[in-house]
């Protein structure tokens, strides 16, 4: 009846603005969750469900998001805190918390301000912890320290729908005056062993080069023995030579006296052409260096053989 009594113009204006006023209603309460990512919705004050990955019509005026919570695995790095050792050394240990959210409900109604609670507890573990240990022992149990506390802090954050993955002790920071005498231990330690590794480079050296020089040795031993073995080779090569060149010249020798006496049977001598022979090879043992003679029985003496030796050259 209202609008029937304003004008036709205005009327058509008011409508617009309704129907735009509704569409921008509905279009605010139409929620899109990213993935990885929940939302926990609330109904009246109540909790009404938990919205996964996807699109989600909110009823307007009646409903409202409580939370948005992250699936993802998330990093806490929480400051240092003090904590006391067995043998009372005071020292600051930081540490970082990785977890993830598994219950999106006991997440937000479970308890307020979770990291502050990890935190707390985390703290609260480490002294426990901690307290049992001596310094010493602290400073090289980090990974039994770490496993310690990420099963107390799993069990103790279940029931707020979480989940500790793993705590890392970042830094273990001992008072100043131990970290003085932990540096200088650690100088002195590095000293020894860059004396030992020195002292162990030096025999390797040392062992380096006697090796070398054994090698040398033997190297020159060989070259010797080679060279000795090369020379006798030699030596006896020119033996062998001289002795084969000796004996072709005996049997050239040879082979000419038998040919010359051939000849001498071929031409049938007389009896003082086989004396003259005689005489001449008498003459050529006599020249020899033989310091004795032996003189052929058929000649009965110095004047028998001068005088044959006459005839025969008279003969001649």
């Amino acid at each position: 009846m209202l609008l029937s009594i304003l004008p036709p113009a205005f009327t058509t204006a008011i409508v617009i603005i309704i129907l735009l006023l509704v569409l921008f209603v509905i279009v605010s309460n139409i929620k899109i969750v990213p993935q990885a990512t929940v939302y926990v919705v609330e109904r009246l004050g109540a909790y009404n469900g938990t919205w996964q990955t996807g699109m989600h019509f909110k009823v307007p005026f009646i409903d409202r998001v409580a939370k948005k919570v992250s699936l993802k695995e998330q990093v806490v790095d929480f400051k240092p805190q003090p904590v006391i050792t067995k043998d009372n050394v005071t020292m600051q240990i930081d540490t970082v918390v990785f977890f993830q959210i598994t219950d999106a409900k006991l997440f937000t109604y479970g308890v307020e301000r979770p990291i502050s609670a990890i935190e707390n507890l985390t703290a609260t573990t480490l002294r426990n912890i901690i307290g049992e240990m001596e310094l010493d022992h602290t400073l090289t149990s980090r990974d039994i320290i770490n496993t310690k506390i990420t099963a107390t802090l799993d069990v103790a954050t279940d029931k707020w729908g979480i989940k500790v993955n793993r705590m890392e002790l970042k830094n273990i920071i001992p008072p100043r005056d131990i970290q003085d005498a932990m540096e200088k231990q650690m100088r002195a330690e590095r000293e020894r062993r860059e004396t030992i590794l020195r002292a162990e480079g030096e025999k390797r050296s040392q062992i380096l080069v006697a090796e070398g020089e054994k090698e040398s040795q033997i190297l020159r031993a060989q070259a010797e023995k080679e060279a000795a073995i090369l020379h006798a080779d030699a030596v006896r090569e020119e033996k062998i030579r001289v002795a084969r060149g000796e004996a072709e010249a005996i049997m050239l020798v040879q082979t000419a006296l038998a040919d010359s006496l051939k000849l001498l049977n071929e031409a049938n001598p007389n009896d003082h052409v086989l004396t003259l022979k005689s005489l001449e090879a008498f003459e050529k043992a006599a020249d020899g260096k033989a310091t004795k003679i032996i003189i052929p029985s058929n000649l009965q003496g110095l004047a028998g053989l001068a005088t044959t030796f006459k005839e025969v050259i008279s003969q001649e």
